[in-house]
């Protein structure tokens, strides 16, 4: 399964979602709310702020691409009621910028978040969504730059938890990009604390702690991984992301059944396609090919429901195809328009490895190369060097780049670890002096 990476949590516009949930009740009861208060007085643009705000966070709740576009509509609406010059239309232009990163519409983010700094200045809260941005687009010394930013002014009387937790999380991503693994931890663990002391949603909180489970997993320390997704599904039960990657674990001890019924739990509470993809490669090496055959199926089927639905899982489709040698031409078409927009190390990986799989090796270490630029450390972006070296006829790349894939996590993935030993004592066999 493609890992989330730590990819940035959607939480920009701290101030609209606690709003949101002060009332208590979650989003479906706010979202009736405020769609009471507009019915009450069309001409408030607050409360269509407030009403996209609980569709943002709907969407993070569901991982429904549906409530982006209710978001998008309410925002705007929001917005169409004020000047575009007025401060208080700043707030709401933040907020779409949050929600074009959701959509990966990564420099319209990147511009509404400097139009709302430039209308106001002390909306500090926003140089998290302009970081991350640019972290997507692969400019990360700029990004780091931007998360500096989250900080409190010196002469600020009021502590700032929300803003802590924003500047937390991104020092965690940024250090587990540049290689840094128990620095992220480090960070993940105080933004977890902080969204606690801020009362975020739960969702939020949960996806803290997940996000926390996934790095320790990257470095093969599954006990602890454990630990974090179990306290993310106590603080927000069938969390769908602590379900799936509880699942991935399950599969790396080889508690296939449990690991099948975990999936399917997270399958039922929402399909995306990275979950229909893992069950499917579980089912193939349950030798049960007629399940896995339905899987698959259900992936394409889920990543071409519409415009929006190719836009977020370009990727992840590209992927799908690769690692299961299929339609390559247009997993290749995928991965080249996905680079055309995010240009960071893991759609790098991907372009990789989908030039590996189309028998393009020069392009592919090329790529890969690129991919590796920063010095992250991830299992599966070391596992694809090894084999696009290995097929260059680089045998000591090869061989360190496998060793290091293993050495990180030795069951970093259900078939590809396996992969990666035999593909290791080949190479040690046949030049055993490197």
């Amino acid at each position: 399964m493609l890992a989330a990476k730590l990819i940035p949590v959607m939480l920009v516009g701290l101030a609209a979602a606690m709003t949101v949930y002060a009332q208590g009740g979650g989003s479906d009861n706010q979202i009736r709310f405020y769609q009471w208060r507009i019915q009450r007085d069309l001409d408030d643009y607050t409360n269509y702020d407030h009403l996209g705000s609980a569709y943002l966070q709907k969407a993070r709740e569901t991982g429904d691409p549906i409530y982006y576009n209710f978001s998008e509509k309410a925002y705007l609406q929001a917005q169409s009621l004020l000047p575009a010059t007025d401060v208080d239309s700043a707030s709401i232009t933040a907020h779409l910028g949050a929600l074009y990163l959701s959509e990966h519409r990564f420099q319209e983010a990147f511009t509404s978040g400097e139009k709302a700094l430039s209308l106001n200045p002390d909306l500090l809260s926003v140089n998290a969504t302009i970081g991350d941005a640019q972290i997507e687009t692969g400019r990360y010394d700029e990004a780091a730059v931007s998360y500096t930013k989250l900080k409190a002014p010196l002469d600020s009387i009021q502590p700032r938890p929300g803003l802590q937790y924003l500047a937390e999380t991104r020092q965690a991503s940024l250090n587990y990009l540049r290689g840094r693994p128990t620095e992220a931890i480090e960070h993940m663990r105080a933004a977890i604390a902080m969204a606690q002391k801020a009362g975020l949603p739960k969702e939020n909180i949960a996806w803290s702690q997940f996000s926390l489970g996934e790095l320790y997993f990257g470095i093969g320390d599954a006990p602890h991984a454990e630990e974090e997704y179990q306290a993310a599904l106590a603080t927000y039960p069938n969390y769908h992301r602590a379900l799936a990657w509880l699942a991935q674990l399950r599969a790396s001890q080889g508690k296939y059944s449990a690991a099948v019924a975990l999936y399917r739990k997270a399958i039922a509470i929402i399909p995306l396609p990275v979950y229909a993809a893992a069950l499917g490669d579980l089912y193939a090496k349950l030798g049960e090919s007629d399940n896995a055959k339905k899987q698959y199926q259900v992936v394409e089927l889920i990543a071409r429901l519409g415009a929006l639905n190719q836009q977020l899982f370009r990727r992840e489709l590209a992927l799908f195809w690769a690692d299961h040698d299929m339609r390559l031409p247009e997993a290749l078409q995928f991965a080249l328009s996905e680079l055309s927009v995010r240009k960071d190390v893991f759609t790098w990986d991907v372009l990789s490895w989908v030039q590996f799989k189309n028998g393009m090796t020069a392009e592919a270490v090329e790529s890969i190369a690129q991919a590796l630029a920063i010095g992250t450390k991830d299992a599966q972006l070391f596992f694809h060097a090894g084999m696009i070296y290995e097929r260059q006829g680089d045998s000591r790349k090869a061989r360190q780049f496998l060793q290091r894939a293993l050495t990180l996590n030795p069951n970093f993935h259900i078939s590809y670890a396996e992969s990666a030993r035999q593909t290791l004592d080949r190479l040690k066999r046949q030049s055993p002096d490197l």
